[in-house]
């Protein structure tokens, strides 16, 4: 089938430009100023549209196969497209952890089955998840796109660093979730003013940063090509820019509720409670700093959906994890871009360019390439409204903001992968 969408603002490259899309067979057949005559495409007005590559995000939860009540390839990837993302990198935190071949196969199975968009998943780290026997990374590692442990930090440095020798062999990245467990103590948001305020369990920065500090020296002994989870500390932003002055392979994200909340904003309600935590604002501008000179290379949602009655339990009890595939970019534009913190350019290069080319997933937006794209409306303004997600979890901090950016339109393969009610098409 041909798709045709008719004058949109193309944004590739730093540029935006007036032009008509020709999709076929899975590919951009054509970006010309003048609309093509075609008797035999789907023709797809979108009136004040605006066409980005589909948006890349290396670090979400898709839960299935073995929590299938939180989430499921086929909700997850759906909300994903909602959100504008054509390509997503699920974590290991399953049941089967896969941590083998045939640990892997199950989820396996159920992208190619019930997936809208690209999904690359990740192999784990250790067996388990727990730290203790190094994973079958030679028989997984043709199958996914990185090895991560995500949900736990590796505790044993020598582990860490046999892990890291073996996936410079295979050509693999480690993804890190960098959590030094003995300095967490029980700490379930932020050591800092609003803990000692309200009587909670402080988690210390130190957790964080002390094991990507570990992890560096591990890298600079390896040369293995690394990669740090949603960094949220100012420490670990530091840390991170020192290393690549010094020309290790490091990158790292962070995520959009790390970039708009500190500490002083939390409420007492489960939506607030992720880990890491949200911490105080010297780590928020940290972050934006480091986006701003190139140490944060990229950001990824660290969606991850539960069931409402896990995320009943306030600050203390809810368990750690919110979503925000479909609530990034209208959040992100908002917040950052249209005050000019970011340049819109700059937020493209941060949820599509540098993960892209970093996990090698993605595709240009260009003749040839892969059709894969999003349209949004920036002028459309809605307020997140989380009874609206296709993701099952709907537990956001985000929840009753106002925000700019619609998703009109995602297509994933030349195939739709989501199209707003009333999208004009013939």
């Amino acid at each position: 089938m041909k798709i045709l969408l008719n004058q949109v603002t193309v944004f590739r490259k730093g540029t935006a430009e007036k032009l008509s899309v020709l999709v076929e067979d899975g590919r951009i057949v054509s970006l010309s100023k003048e609309a093509p005559t075609l008797s035999d495409a789907r023709v797809i007005e979108l009136k004040n549209g605006s066409l980005f590559p589909g948006f890349v995000d290396v670090h979400v939860h898709l839960r299935e196969p073995g929590f299938s009540y939180k989430e499921t390839i086929a909700t997850g990837t759906r909300a994903a497209a909602h959100g504008g993302f054509t390509a997503v990198c699920p974590m290991p935190n399953l049941k089967p952890v896969p941590d083998s071949l045939a640990h892997l196969r199950p989820q396996l199975e159920d992208i190619a089955r019930d997936s809208v968009i690209h999904t690359y998943p990740y192999g784990a780290i250790t067996v388990g998840e727990q730290g203790e026997t190094l994973a079958a990374l030679e028989e997984m590692a043709p199958h996914v796109v990185a090895f991560s442990d995500d949900g736990k930090g590796v505790q044993d440095p020598e582990k860490m660093k046999q892990a890291m020798r073996r996936a410079k062999a295979l050509g693999k990245l480690i993804v890190a979730h960098c959590e030094d467990e003995s300095l967490i103590q029980g700490g379930y948001i932020h050591d800092g003013a609003y803990a000692k305020a309200h009587g909670h369990r402080g988690n210390p920065s130190a957790s964080e940063w002390k094991q990507v500090e570990r992890d560096l020296a591990l890298v600079r002994e390896t040369g293995c090509a690394y990669h740090v989870c949603h960094v949220s500390t100012k420490e670990s932003v530091e840390l991170i820019r020192s290393a690549k002055r010094e020309g290790l392979d490091v990158t790292c994200e962070t995520a959009p509720h790390y970039l708009v909340f500190h500490d002083g904003m939390l409420q007492e309600d489960g939506r607030f409670k992720m880990n890491p935590p949200i911490r105080g604002e010297e780590d928020r501008q940290a972050l934006i700093a480091g986006i701003l000179d190139g140490t944060v290379d990229m950001i990824a949602t660290d969606h991850a959906p539960h069931s409402a009655e896990e995320k009943a339990g306030g600050l203390e009890k809810s368990l750690n994890g919110i979503v925000g595939l479909e609530t990034a970019f209208p959040v992100l534009y908002t917040e950052l871009v249209r005050p000019g913190v970011l340049t819109l350019a700059q937020l493209i290069d941060l949820m599509h360019t540098n993960p892209a080319k970093r996990f090698g997933i993605g595709a240009p937006l260009e003749e040839g390439a892969t059709a894969d794209f999003t349209v949004f409306d920036l002028d459309a303004e809605e307020t997140i409204q989380p009874e609206h997600f296709l993701s099952m979890g709907k537990s956001s901090p985000f929840a009753g903001r106002s925000v700019f950016g619609t998703c009109l339109l995602t297509i994933c393969g030349g195939k739709i992968a989501w199209q707003a009610e009333g999208g004009a098409s013939r």
